[in-house]
């Protein structure tokens, strides 16, 4: 199963809907950013079923629009893959499929995210707007995403998001089903990849869009760069660094 490269108009329509998904979901962030009363964290006595809810959908979304574009590549492997087994009167699914696999794994880690929220609300350690009141807390987590930059895990799942076509070629399975889970499993590698940078933003703050944005575009660069690795390995420096003056303030 040989994947192709997409004709100009079809990968322009998968572009361009992965861009309006993309869109919308930064709207949303931009207007939640502009009016803190309509998400519950502005909220500072204990949350109700509704707040819980409301931080959930917005950590749902912001992970959309921060993941969906550094899942690009894949998306178009994915994609390139079909058209080779259509052209081959092979049975063929939709791209959606696959899309709906990885946003469901992030919806997954957005579950995470709110009750982790949830708790340091509860413990008093964040402010209004999510970030960190503790300097202890913020160094800690700060120190956390750095070293875990340098980590095996960290450069194998970044190694897996950085093949894509290696990737669908290895791990392809049939049906509507089978491009769910292969969906659902690159949500899980991007996961393993960059679920503590997402700890940053209970430092710089989680409604902090400026940051919200620095990350997605490091994100992006890490997974399609030639230099991601290194940009990786030099960062977590960075954090590291970051932390260690938090800490000793």
């Amino acid at each position: 199963m040989t994947p192709q490269v997409l004709p100009v108009r079809e990968r322009a329509v998968v572009i361009s809907g992965l861009v309006f998904l993309t869109g919308i979901c930064w709207l949303y962030m931009w207007y939640l950013a502009r009016d803190p009363m309509a998400v519950c964290m502005v909220n500072m006595n204990p949350w109700s079923r509704g707040d819980l809810l409301a931080l959930f959908t917005m950590w749902a979304v912001m992970m959309v629009a921060m993941m969906i574009p550094s899942a690009v590549p894949m998306i178009l492997a994915f994609a390139g893959v079909n058209r080779a087994r259509r052209a081959q009167s092979m049975s063929y699914v939709p791209t959606s499929a696959f899309v709906l696999g990885y946003i469901v794994a992030w919806t997954g880690y957005s579950v995470l995210a709110t009750v982790v929220q949830e708790a340091l609300h509860s413990a008093a350690l964040v402010s209004s707007m999510g970030a960190s009141t503790s300097r202890a807390l913020g160094g800690v987590l700060l120190l956390a995403a750095g070293v875990f930059q340098w980590t095996p895990l960290k450069n194998a799942c970044l190694m897996h998001c950085r093949s894509p076509f290696g990737y669908i070629i290895t791990e392809w399975r049939e049906g509507i089903s089978g491009a769910f889970q292969m969906g659902l499993r690159h949500g899980v590698y991007c996961i393993g990849c960059c679920w503590l940078l997402m700890a940053v933003l209970f430092v710089a703050g989680v409604m902090n869009l400026w940051w919200v944005a620095a990350i997605s575009v490091f994100v992006l660069i890490e997974k399609v760069a030639t230099i991601g690795r290194w940009t990786a390995l030099s960062t977590g420096g960075l954090l590291v660094l970051w932390g260690i003056w938090l800490l000793a303030k």
